[in-house]
Formats: C-alpha cells, structure tokens, sequence
C-alpha cells in the first residue's frame, strides 16, 4: 500500500509540473509578442515625432519666406504706385498746331535740335521736382509700427504678451458671421483678455489691477473691465469706450475733483488697437470673412529701441501720469484756497477806506 501511494503522489507531481510549464510557456509566448509590438510602436511613435519637428522646420521656413515676399510685394506695389502717380502728372509735350518749320529751321544742324531736346527734358524734370505733385502711396500713410514679441517653435506667440503697462493673457476668437463685431479699423475678437496697472476706484493714489474683457453678447459684444480690489461690481458696457468711461467718472469722483477727461479711449484701455496686438488678431483665422474691416499693413520695429507711444502720457490711460495729474490738481487747489482770504482782506481794508472817506 505504501508503494502504491508514493507512486501515485509522484504520478499527481508531475502531471501538475507538465501543466504548469504548458501554461508557462503559453504566458511567455504572449509576454513575447506583447513586447514586440510595444517596441514596434515606440519606434513608429519616434519616427512620427521626427516626422512632426521636420514638418514643424518646414513650416516656419515657408512662413519666413511668405514674409519676405509680402514685404517685396508690398515694396513693388509701393513703388508701382509712385511710377504710375509720376507718369499722371508728367506734362505731355503738344505738337498739334505747330507752324511749318521755316527755312532758318531747316538750316540749323542737327546736333543743335537734340541739344533743345534734352534742355526741353530736363527743363520738364526741374519743374517736376520744383513742384511736386506726386503723393504717397496711401500704404504708406496705413502703415503701423508694431513691437516684436517672443514666439514659440511654432510661430504663434508666447503669453502673456507685455507691452509696458498694458498685458495681453488671450487673443480670443474672431466672430466674423455678425457684422456688429468688427469695424472698418478694429475687430472685436469673443474671449479677448488683457490687464492694465491703474488707479484704483477707492484710493486712485494707489496701485489697481484692472481685467479687461470683450465677452459674447449676442448680436453685440459685451465689454467688461474688473478691478481686482472690488470684482462683485464689474463696469459692464456696449462699448469699450463706454467702459473706460465709467471708470474714469469713479476716479473724479473718488478723488473730488476732475483730474482726469471722462471721454473713453476704450480700444486703447483694453489694448486691442494697439498695433501689435492689432496685427495678431488681424491674422487670426476668420479675419477674412469681416466684410467691413480694412486691412492695415504693419512693420516691425527693427531698431531695436523701444517705441515711445502717446497713451504713456496720458492720465487716463497711464498710472504715472494719473499721478501726476492727481498732484498738479490738488497744488492747484491749494493755491487757489490760500489766495482766497487775501482777496477777502483787501476787500474789507478797500471797504473800511471808502466808508473813512465817505465820512
């Protein structure tokens, strides 16, 4: 009996170690062609990552070359205007009427007749250039200064764009399916978002982060501008111009006296007239589609000095100068309020003067 048991026990083992090595070998098989194809799919994702940074190389290259002949378009259309401009007011020489030539005129050489010819030219070319009627290209005149700005690998912009104390967060999205988003110069883009280092509404004498806003209003654009020191009281308007407007009255109000012209510059508080930010949007996607926006052509500032803009000295715009405008203001004030008992003395030593004489 003893031997009959060892036999089947060992029977039992090795039949369990035969089905676990087949089921070993099945897993091994299976882990095997699993890391293949996990192999065969990490190097199709580096070959797909090198395709991608090739085309990502081509793509900035084909953009700097679109750049360069837009400028030498730009360049040749300029310079085809002026021609064109040049030969309108160039006076046309008339030879109807003339009389015969006589016999004197026959007799004269002719090396005399292409001397009064070439003396006629430039007698024409003097007067051209003593009177000049030629205008400039309206390119010209359209043309706009703009910043330049980190980009990324891409070609798009790296945000926050900062542009002294005006900072760009979001461009937003062009609407370009309701007329009422877009003008002839500026384009309203849904989602725009900027800040601005201002005066605040309660104490303009101190340091206030507005958030500017252009949001989805419908067939209007909503405008909007938050102080970070009261955000439940949002000045809200159909217009930016509006918006700052409001903002400007808090201000005279908050200090006591007008310190500051309550008349809106809207486009220029929020930031998207300004040209940098105004060529951004411009080549935004769907900026084609505004009917009534006219393009404008730009230039970057290859000088390499930073360009000193108007609205840095304007109270309404500019926290230094609200400043200033603040001080000049109460100085003023005080002046006129110390003058005031001097006026009030003399009055009375006049008074007292003609009463003695009176008497």
């Amino acid at each position: 009996m003893a031997y009959s048991f060892s036999d089947s026990y060992a029977y039992l083992q090795n039949s369990s170690g035969v089905t676990n090595s087949s089921a070993n070998m099945k897993y091994k098989k299976k882990y095997n062609k699993i890391k293949r194809v996990i192999k065969d799919i990490v190097f199709e994702n580096a070959a797909l990552c090198d395709q991608v940074s090739q085309m990502q190389e081509k793509i900035l290259i084909v953009k700097e070359e679109r750049r360069f002949l837009l400028k030498k378009f730009y360049q040749l259309q300029a310079a085809a205007e002026a021609e064109n401009q040049l030969q309108v007011h160039t006076p046309k020489i008339q030879t109807t009427g003339l009389s015969p030539p006589s016999a004197t005129n026959d007799a004269t050489p002719p090396g005399k007749k292409s001397s009064a010819k070439k003396r006629s030219t430039s007698e024409i070319l003097e007067s051209l250039k003593m009177n000049p009627k030629v205008k400039k290209s309206s390119s010209s005149k359209t043309k706009k200064i703009v910043q330049p700005i980190p980009l990324d690998i891409t070609g798009r912009p790296v945000f926050p764009i900062v542009l002294g104390g005006l900072t760009v967060h979001s461009l937003g999205e062009v609407v370009s399916d309701r007329p009422d988003y877009h003008t002839e110069e500026l384009i309203f883009p849904v989602g725009y978002c900027s800040t601005r280092v201002y005066g605040s509404l309660k104490d303009p004498e101190k340091k206030c982060v507005y958030t500017c806003k252009i949001l989805d209003g419908g067939p209007t654009p909503s405008f909007e501008i938050v102080a970070d020191s009261d955000l439940d009281a949002p000045l809200v308007g159909n217009s930016a111009s509006d918006c700052h407007s409001m903002l400007l009255r808090h201000i005279n109000r908050a200090v006591g006296i007008d310190v500051v012209n309550t008349k809106g510059r809207g486009p220029e508080f929020f930031g998207f007239s300004h040209p940098t930010i105004q060529n951004l949007i411009q080549s935004s996607p769907g900026t084609r589609k505004c009917t009534s926006y006219k393009w404008s052509k730009f230039e970057v500032n290859r000088t390499g000095e930073p360009l000193v803009r108007e609205e840095e000295n304007d109270a309404s715009l500019s926290f230094d100068a609200l400043q200033r405008s603040i001080v000049f203001s109460k100085s003023h004030m005080v002046s006129v309020i110390k003058e005031e008992p001097t006026d009030q003395l003399l009055s009375n030593t006049s008074a007292t003067l003609r009463d003695l004489l009176m008497s």
